[in-house]
């Protein structure tokens, strides 16, 4: 079972991401606060800006500090996620 790095010790298993996604959006900001509401949300910020929206196949929502792309990458590259200092 591979496991993608979300930051400062949190990881999620790639087999259950449904898809990731950017915050911006007014959809994913709607679905993000019905999760809120539900109790689905899992906060993995760290207290930072969230960056990217991950969708479990549980229906579990989760918030993370790091871009999408960089996420895409490490799954794509089999590698780990480099945080940057200002992230």
């Amino acid at each position: 079972m591979k496991m993608l790095l979300l930051g400062a010790g949190n990881m999620v298993s790639c087999d259950r991401i449904v898809c990731i996604v950017s915050p911006d959006t007014a959809p994913v900001k709607r679905l993000v606060q019905d999760a809120k509401e539900e109790g689905r949300v899992i906060d993995v910020s760290g207290g930072k800006k969230t960056k990217s929206v991950i969708i479990t196949d549980s229906d579990h929502v989760i918030l993370s500090k790091i871009v999408p792309q960089k996420l895409r990458d490490a799954i794509a590259n089999d590698t780990d996620v480099e945080e940057d200092e200002d992230e």
